[in-house]
């Protein structure tokens, strides 16, 4: 794989693959946003590759399988370039609906099969379960990833929004490359218990949701079927809240002279060396701007003056509703 020639790659964890520093996310592609471009997408897609970015990262549940076909798509020709990160287990009905989660491993097997063959690939890189099931061990989930490794079929276990004992019970099975989660400017939970035992295991981070699913860069929800008005930080007084957060946020960045979105991705690569921030552009001009925060150095007291700015404390509404919070083993 090739790299743009002013960054270096940077390791994933002790356990993973060297990587472009920041990710392409291509769930906002498939819907989530309220519709999408294809032949925009399918750009983005391409200038990222071209701008030296290795690590993409979907799920296959993003618009019931959309989300695979649409970069499997993209990547005819172009496999080489890119490592492919992909999240299993989480399960659709007809109409949409989320109904649950089943790591068991069999379906493992099977959802791998099918991804394998919306791609158009014959090996996934990172291949990770997007959330705990209950009602299975994660050393049986992770032992099956183990063996899918060993087959050829997947070349790294990752993992999803999980807490710390998950994360040390999965690594004992089988070596993880990353922790998936989200984290940003005011989302910081994290740093207490997560980030120290990643540390501790010398696991990386893949985080996303930098810019609070667009809510730092001032995107509201405005297109039919667009998740976000159904997430407590963007209704009514906890919206009005965290603008006045925003505002702040973006009195700072223009005293730099630089896009908040792109404050706030500089901000999260100082805290920690073993971060991949996960970008979620869906057109090529948010992309550009993404890229443009490998350009901003920020200082130790910088960092804390921009923390200070936006006090994580001061955010209205949990990032997800309260049932998804609920059964959230990263919140546990």
């Amino acid at each position: 794989m090739t790299s743009n020639p002013q960054f270096d790659l940077k390791p994933l964890g002790r356990y993973g693959p060297a990587v472009f520093p920041l990710a392409l996310g291509c769930m906002g592609m498939s819907g989530m946003y309220g519709p999408a471009d294809e032949s925009e997408s399918i750009a983005t897609i391409h200038e990222a590759l071209d701008r030296g970015i290795t690590l993409i990262d979907t799920g296959d549940f993003y618009g019931m399988g959309h989300n695979e076909m649409l970069i499997g798509r993209a990547l005819k020709g172009r496999r080489d370039q890119v490592l492919l990160s992909v999240k299993f287990g989480a399960m659709r009905a007809p109409g949409g609906a989320w109904i649950g989660v089943d790591t068991r491993p069999a379906a493992v097997r099977n959802f791998l099969a099918y991804t394998l063959t919306r791609l158009g690939v014959d090996h996934i890189d990172i291949y990770r379960p997007s959330r705990l099931d209950p009602n299975v061990p994660i050393e049986e989930t992770i032992g099956t990833i183990g063996d899918l490794v060993r087959a050829g079929y997947v070349r790294y276990a990752g993992l999803s929004e999980v807490g710390p004992d998950t994360i040390r019970r999965a690594h004992a099975v089988h070596p993880i490359s990353d922790l998936q989660i989200e984290y940003s400017l005011i989302s910081r939970g994290p740093e207490q218990r997560i980030f120290p035992l990643l540390d501790e295991l010398d696991i990386g981070v893949t985080a996303y949701g930098l810019l609070s699913r667009g809510l730092l860069s001032g995107s509201t929800p405005a297109a039919k079927g667009d998740f976000r008005a159904y997430l407590p930080r963007f209704s009514g007084e906890n919206l009005a809240q965290n603008q006045k957060l925003v505002e702040a946020l973006n009195r700072v960045a223009a005293e730099k002279h630089v896009r908040p979105a792109q404050l706030a991705i500089a901000w999260a690569l100082t805290k920690r060396k073993s971060i991949v921030p996960v970008i979620g552009a869906r057109t090529r001009a948010q992309l550009d701007e993404a890229l443009g925060a490998l350009q901003i150095r920020l200082s130790t007291e910088e960092s804390a003056l921009v923390e200070e700015t936006i006090p994580a404390a001061a955010v209205a509404g949990t990032r997800y509703d309260p049932h998804q919070m609920k059964i959230l083993d990263s919140e546990k």
